[in-house]
């Protein structure tokens, strides 16, 4: 866990109770989310693991309180999350940034759609994420990794109390992946803003979350929740995370060669 930096807002602790969800599709209901219960401390790190399809991106969803659950209840510091809000920011796996817009007015659109035009504020936010000097850049001049301090760039301007992550890191090139891990933690750490963040790469649960929930295949269900209890910076071939790593895999359902 951090330290939260004075003078911030403090970071939001989730709950999950009992949370049922799924869908309607071709006149019949499929189940999603089946009986998840899960208590998410302010300032945690959590890293949500499980097979592709399985509901964890659906879960973000409704934390984010962009749709509400079929049966159970979302609560953001005990109260009932009813919808979006600037508390709660999103990230997702693509940058979406718009074309149109420089990298200073992608970074600075939240901003201006709710009349809170911070220039000093936008400022600091693009020097937090190193991409000083590309303020006026264009999206399809920076490289896939810039695009994507771009985006959270543009999420930590509304200092959110808790960044919800689908997979942002998921489409970069292995260089690309493991200095934005780095930058990602060193955020955390700094701004002191709590994360849940969904990965499909259980070595980058391991090295960057505080716990790690692996989820059975669908309808999601909780079927392991590890606290990783070692300091950072960790190291990949620490043998304590290997042998967590092990765990985490045969939970899944791999074999303890993987």
């Amino acid at each position: 866990m951090v330290t939260h930096p004075a003078g911030r807002a403090a970071p939001l602790g989730i709950q999950l109770r009992a949370i049922r969800h799924g869908y309607q599709i071709g006149g019949a209901f499929k189940p999603v989310i089946e009986d998840v219960s899960l208590d998410i401390a302010p300032g945690e790190f959590v890293a949500l693991l499980g097979p592709s399809g399985c509901g964890k991106s659906t879960l973000l969803r409704l934390v984010a309180g962009l749709e509400p659950p079929h049966a159970g209840q979302v609560l953001a510091d005990g109260v009932p999350v009813t919808g979006p809000g600037p508390d709660r920011i999103v990230m997702f796996q693509d940058p979406t940034l718009y074309p149109w817009r420089t990298v200073r007015a992608n970074v600075a659109l939240s901003r201006d759609i709710a009349g809170r035009r911070d220039d000093a504020a936008v400022d600091a936010a693009i020097e937090m994420v190193g991409l000083k000097g590309f303020e006026r850049a264009w999206p399809h001049q920076l490289s896939g990794g810039m695009a994507q301090r771009a985006a959270l760039a543009r999420a930590l301007v509304n200092d959110p109390r808790l960044l919800i992550l689908d997979e942002p890191l998921g489409k970069l090139d292995s260089l690309t992946r493991l200095t934005m891990q780095t930058e990602l933690l060193r955020l955390w750490q700094n701004r002191g803003f709590t994360v849940i963040m969904v990965t499909h790469d259980v070595e980058e649960a391991l090295l960057l979350a505080t716990r790690v929930v692996t989820f059975s295949p669908r309808p999601a269900g909780v079927i392991s929740d590890v606290s990783i209890d070692l300091p950072y910076h960790r190291h990949r071939d620490d043998p304590r995370l290997l042998a967590l790593r092990r765990e985490i895999l045969v939970r899944l359902g791999h074999s303890e060669d993987w």
